[in-house]
């Protein structure tokens, strides 16, 4: 919560989170073979609008000390880390 506190007030407007925490028997969790970074209250899914907030939400996420960074045409996902993947790391969905 800190820091998407923290990458909230460098971006500077509210966040709308779209995936935020995830219980171990979510659909999208219960497909994995470890629980992934939402399970762990490490992760959340942030809605984006255009290319140029795409890039200052990632751009804030990094300088906040995001270390999972996945790119979609709606929303980027944002992590603090994860137990079982390597970070730093960017990915595309």
């Amino acid at each position: 919560m800190a820091q998407l506190q923290a990458l909230r007030d460098k971006v500077g407007r509210p966040l709308t989170v779209t995936s935020g925490y995830r219980c171990a028997s979510h659909p999208v969790e219960l497909r994995k073979t470890h629980l992934g970074a939402h399970a762990q209250g490490l992760a959340a899914d942030i809605a984006i609008s255009g290319a140029t907030e795409r890039y200052a939400l990632i751009k804030a996420a990094i300088e906040v000390g995001m270390t999972g960074l996945g790119v979609a045409s709606g929303f980027i996902h944002v992590d603090a880390g994860h137990a079982y993947a390597a970070r730093p790391a960017v990915w595309k969905y």
